[in-house]
């Protein structure tokens, strides 16, 4: 690197990890297969990485609902307390050039840890605006890439229960900007060893196809 050259920002990447089962989740280990793959694309610039265990993190609260429903009325000690928790993880996407979530699917959906952060970020007049036509998100648009874990069967023949996660997770992140969202899962956790070997390799094969590909056709964007 030439001496005058600043050197590259590193890629800024906010992990949540909504699994209590700490190394041991399926999610956090698809999602540690995705964080190589962005640290390989990364290249020279390197990641910094912000890790996020959603598990000790309290949902809203009444003073937090009082605040968002009065935002005319001067904050007290308490209102302040709770909605600087709200800023802080506000604070943190913002800085974020990429969103990895690692979260098990519980009863069809999201995570109750998951679901609190959802709630602290998913603000009117601080990451949405209402409108005449609706919601519109006020973040800036970055890439999102989840990691699932499921016990059973969510995608293809094998499917045998719904799966309202991905679809209310598009849908939510949408409502504060964020589009660009991409899923990869590891299935039949519950299913038995030899199910969970074969979950892992299609999800880890998936997570390895998706980045490669992407390469190939940034480079040959780049070559055109």
């Amino acid at each position: 690197m030439n001496p005058s050259q600043k050197p590259l920002a590193p890629l800024r990447i906010l992990r949540l990890i909504a699994s209590p089962n700490g190394n041991a989740s399926e999610s956090l280990k698809l999602s540690e297969r995705i964080l190589h793959a962005l640290t390989v694309r990364a290249g020279i610039r390197g990641i910094e990485l912000t890790d996020i265990d959603l598990n000790t993190l309290s949902p809203v609260d009444a003073t937090y609902a009082h605040a968002l429903a009065h935002p005319s009325e001067i904050a007290t000690e308490d209102q302040k307390g709770t909605l600087s928790r709200s800023d802080q993880m506000i604070i943190l996407l913002n800085a974020c050039d990429v969103l990895l979530i690692a979260t098990p699917m519980h009863n069809y959906s999201v995570p109750s840890p998951l679901k609190a952060w959802i709630d602290h970020v998913v603000r009117v007049g601080k990451t949405f605006l209402s409108t005449s036509k609706g919601k519109v998100g006020t973040l800036l648009d970055r890439p999102v890439y989840v990691a699932v874990a499921t016990g059973g069967y969510i995608s293809g023949e094998r499917a045998r229960q719904p799966d309202f996660l991905r679809p209310y997770l598009s849908a939510v992140l949408k409502t504060i900007g964020l589009n660009q969202v991409h899923y990869f899962t590891v299935e039949g956790t519950a299913k038995g060893t030899d199910a969970l070997k074969t979950a892992q390799k299609i999800g880890y094969d998936d997570v390895h196809t998706f980045f490669h590909e992407e390469i190939e056709t940034r480079t040959h964007e780049t070559v055109a």
